[in-house]
Parts: C-alpha cells; sequence; structure tokens
C-alpha cells in the first residue's frame, strides 16, 4: 500500500465511525470486564444474642432469622460448640477472645501479660477447631498509669510470641479498632500491623467504633487488604451529644448516622467480599434476630 492509499482507506475508516458511533461504541463495550457482584456474608457475634436456651438454640434461631455465621466466644465448650454449629450448617468464621481485657497484653504486671498471650494462643486453637479464619484481639488499653508507647511496645512483643501458633494453625491475629485510647488513627493502625512482617496478623475492623472520631471508608481504604473482618455496627451522632458518648450505640440499623452506601463503596474499592458480623443491640428475641439480619441486607446492598 502507497501513501495515498493509506490515506484514503484511513479516511474511510474515519468516516465510518463518525456514521455509525453504536458499532463502534459496542466494539468498546464488549472487551470490559463485569464487576463482580458483592459478596458479603452475614454472622453475627455470639455475645449480642441475649435469647435464652442451649447453645443449640440459640444457634438455631440464628440460622432462622438469616445468618449463615456467628462470631464465638473464646473458651467456650468446643464439643456443644461443634455440634450445634455441624446441626445447624452455620459457619464459625471468626473468634473473639475472652480475656483481652481483664488480661491485656499492655499490663504493667509481667505475669498479667503473659496470662494474656495463654489466652490469645487458646483462642488461636479454638479458631483452628472451629474452622474459623482469624480471632478478633484487643491487643490493650492506654490508661493515665499506662502510657501510649508502653502499650505499642507491651502489646506487639507479646503478639509476635503468638505469631509462630498463628502462622502453623494458618488462623490470623485480627486486631479491632475499639475505644481503648490507642491506635487512633488508620495510618498508625496500618503500621502497626505492617511492623509484624507476617500474613497471620491483620485487621478485625469496626465500622461504628470509628464514627465518633472518624470516616469508616476513610480507614477502609487505608486498612485495605489488612482487613480481615467486619463489625457491623450503627452509631448515632445526635444521641452521643444530647444523652452521653456511649448512648450513640442505642440504635438500630439504619437509622444512625452511618453512611452505608460510601463504606459499601470503600469495601467495593478495596476488594471486600468476607464476613460482616453484626455487633449491634436487639438478638434477644427471634424476632429481633430477624429484624438485624433484614436491616444487615439493606446494609450490603447499599
Amino acid at each position: 500500500m502507497n501513501r495515498r492509499e493509506f490515506l484514503k482507506n484511513g479516511s474511510a475508516a474515519l468516516a465510518l465511525t463518525a456514521l455509525s458511533p453504536g458499532a463502534f461504541a459496542a466494539e468498546q463495550t464488549s472487551e470490559v470486564v463485569a464487576v463482580p457482584r458483592r459478596k458479603i456474608r452475614k454472622a453475627i457475634m455470639w455475645a449480642t444474642v441475649n435469647m435464652k436456651g442451649s447453645v443449640l438454640e440459640k444457634m438455631k434461631a440464628i440460622k432462622e432469622a438469616g445468618f449463615e455465621g456467628v462470631e464465638m466466644m473464646g473458651q467456650m465448650d468446643q464439643d456443644e460448640v461443634l455440634r450445634a454449629r455441624d446441626e445447624t450448617g452455620l459457619v464459625i468464621p471468626s473468634v473473639c477472645g475472652a480475656k483481652h481485657w481483664d488480661k491485656p497484653l499492655s499490663d504493667p504486671d509481667p505475669s498479667v501479660r503473659e496470662q494474656g498471650l495463654e489466652a490469645l494462643k487458646q483462642t488461636l486453637h479454638d479458631g483452628k477447631r472451629y474452622g474459623a479464619t482469624s480471632v478478633l484481639l484487643v491487643p490493650g488499653k492506654v490508661t493515665k498509669n499506662v502510657s501510649y508507647s508502653e502499650v505499642y511496645e507491651r502489646s506487639q512483643a507479646q503478639i509476635r510470641k503468638a505469631v509462630p501458633l498463628a502462622e502453623e494453625l494458618g488462623v490470623k491475629i485480627a486486631i479491632e479498632n475499639v475505644w481503648n485510647q490507642f491506635l487512633l488513627s488508620p495510618l498508625e493502625a496500618a503500621r502497626f500491623v505492617d511492623e509484624f512482617n507476617s500474613p497471620a496478623v491483620g485487621w478485625h475492623f469496626d465500622v461504628g467504633n470509628v464514627i465518633t472520631f472518624g470516616w469508616p471508608e476513610q480507614w477502609i481504604h487505608i486498612l485495605g487488604k489488612r482487613i480481615q473482618k467486619l463489625h457491623i455496627k450503627e452509631f448515632s451522632l445526635k444521641k452521643r451529644d444530647s444523652e452521653g458518648l456511649w448512648k450513640g450505640f442505642n440504635v438500630r440499623f439504619l437509622e444512625g448516622d452511618n453512611d452505608w452506601p460510601a463504606i459499601m463503596k470503600a469495601l467495593d474499592d478495596i476488594g471486600y467480599n468476607g464476613w460482616g458480623i453484626a455487633e449491634q443491640g436487639g438478638g434477644d428475641s427471634p424476632e429481633g434476630l430477624r429484624d438485624l439480619s433484614q436491616r444487615m441486607t439493606k446494609i450490603f446492598a447499599s
């Protein structure tokens, strides 16, 4: 093809494109990869299920309400939990430590720190037996007598002792953002996790706990793939301001100040497709459990 033929053919192609933009657009669109549908699985934290009854009876109510899983507490009767899990078909994706508040890894007393470490190791063993992929850990708490830097150093030192076991068992240690006056920004939270240099340490992100001093979507973007599980919790700034700090949690899903569309968009942005675990009041009856489940479905679709 000589230069004249090249220009002639090129002009014809451009003219065809201008005359039939639909055909050109269809060709371009056919190459776009479809965005996968969001998949966040519904679970509920065991400590919030306040109905009377045995473990099996409660798990049946959880299942009937539409939940797929339940986050158990550490140091329960493992055999009883497993029988109930297997009979109901519920999944146990996470186990919450039972001793991290009264035996904190940051305590000034070395013997208390060691008790906290042993409790963490037991929770990891619980998680392995239940089939959980992570355990929830509160790493310590800052007080007037325990400084921020002390909590940082002591908790990291104790967690490092548990990392080999977590790696061996294949159960991650997921650190939660709670009101412990510690790890108060997402940048610091990410740094704290990264300093372990181990895939066995990640984050258990609590949506509601952030709202009084930040924006969950910002935390999600920064923590990214470090997030192992989610606690789904509502918070009302109006109730906080008028009735007191802790009263902010006394509100039902979708009736507080969580910007759920922005939160879900942030989770989409980081490719999160794991578990959303309700830590919310209302689980004291079958009707309450169903209401929680239905509201969570709306949240995950927002």
